[in-house]
């Protein structure tokens, strides 16, 4: 086979329709005319209340324990917009075959409903490529050393597609979505927000794990570990964001994009006077330990000699307040928070850009509550009511919208913290 592969995934908004699922054919049906083979992952059909929506299917079953039936039943989305998909391809003169995730050879471990992709044996798929058939898999699931069919969580497909690139040595990977690719921030809240040419992998799984949703954050994970570049881009424009290694930052221009999660909860944790170190540290592996055990992801963790701080999604609020009920701490919360993440691998090594995040957060009269940081990201704790006022505050002052010089002139100018 000389064509060289390319990994196309749409996903249910840019499959709801007559309309968008022929322009997502025409999509392929250019990859070919460019001269490559096309692969493409589908994801479920639309949102809820859609028919065949994975929200809609996952309502049949009611309150649901998870396991095999549930991952069975989640699964016939994929197969039934693969099924449509590779129908359309055909009447239009293109040979389409659908394929479930474990015909394609995803192999994953049995944890239903969050599985994990142990490999991928892509025989079956190059045998199809070879008879000039574009093979239309499934997203979203494969199948266990066992033969039970799983699924690996929301935003799978994402997962399923990069995980496919990888296993077929592909040339490009592209992530088709309702917006044309990774912005500077969300344009809904953000004016001036537009579309980053390109991003690193770093970048791009900093955002991902922060609330970006154009791309998920494991599937950013994988492009990372494995190398493989891919592109995210609108179905309409065929426009978007190359995601790579050859992102090479300006270190005039720190900042690359903006994200935030809403609805988080302040946690934290008062230890008292204790001098003891080793008593301290024992309290601190009790608090970290009943979290773990209770499913609880802690973020934004801090940990000091006045106690120890993260945060937490609202929904474990609850069990926080149950499981640490027997220590004798106090306790106190902050509700109704946003966690705002300020990402760029141009921050490494630059010295004032966490002063210019207060510094425009001040101005713009936003409470920080809270502050992490690592090489190339910033994470801001602010009022939830202040979140747009927030973003839009640190977008304009790092200058991230379209036709701005990117960078204050004071730091362009070397002025230090």
């Amino acid at each position: 086979m000389n064509a060289k592969t390319i990994v196309q995934k749409f996903g249910g908004s840019s499959l709801a329709t007559p309309e968008l699922r022929e322009i997502a054919a025409s999509r392929v049906l250019e990859a070919r005319q460019r001269g490559a083979s096309p692969v493409v992952v589908c994801s479920a059909i639309g949102r809820s209340p859609d028919p065949y929506a994975t929200d809609s299917l996952l309502a049949l079953l009611g309150p649901s324990r998870g396991g095999a039936n549930r991952d069975l039943l989640l699964s016939c989305g994929e197969a039934i917009a693969c099924a449509v998909f590779a129908e359309l391809l055909t009447t239009w003169g293109a040979d389409a075959q659908a394929m479930t995730g474990g015909q394609a050879g995803i192999i994953t471990d049995a944890a239903y409903g969050e599985a994990k992709i142990l490999r991928v044996e892509p025989d079956n798929v190059f045998a199809l490529l070879e008879r000039g058939i574009i093979p239309v898999i499934t997203g979203f699931q494969g199948v266990s050393e066992r033969g039970a069919v799983t699924t690996l969580g929301r935003g799978g497909s994402d997962l399923s597609a990069i995980a496919l690139g990888d296993a077929l040595g592909s040339e490009a990977v592209e992530i088709f979505t309702d917006v044309s690719g990774v912005m500077t921030g969300d344009p809904r809240r953000i004016a001036g927000a537009h579309t980053i040419d390109r991003v690193s992998y770093a970048e791009m799984v900093e955002l991902a794990a922060d609330g970006a949703k154009v791309m998920h954050a494991k599937a950013a994970e994988l492009a990372r570990v494995t190398q493989t570049p891919y592109v995210v881009k609108g179905l309409r424009s065929n426009f978007g964001s190359t995601i790579d290694e050859g992102h090479a930052p300006n270190g005039f221009m720190p900042v690359t994009g903006i994200t935030s999660l809403r609805d988080v909860v302040f946690v934290r944790v008062i230890q008292g006077e204790i001098d003891d170190l080793e008593a301290r540290r024992q309290i601190e592996l009790e608090v970290f330990r009943r979290a773990a055990e209770s499913d609880v992801s802690v973020d934004m963790i801090n940990v000091n000699n006045a106690g120890i701080f993260f945060i937490i999604d609202s929904e474990y609020l609850a069990t926080i307040r149950r499981v640490f009920g027997g220590l004798n701490m106090a306790l106190r919360v902050r509700a109704h928070c946003a966690k705002i993440s300020i990402v760029g691998a141009g921050m490494r090594g630059v010295s004032g850009v966490m002063y210019r995040v207060v510094q425009a957060l001040s101005e713009a009269g936003v409470e920080i509550i809270h502050s992490t940081d690592s090489n190339i990201t910033i994470s801001v704790l602010v009022p939830e009511e202040d979140v747009a006022r927030a973003e839009q505050a640190v977008h304009d002052y790092f200058r991230l919208g379209r036709g701005q010089d990117a960078t204050p002139p004071e730091m362009a100018a070397g002025v230090q913290r």
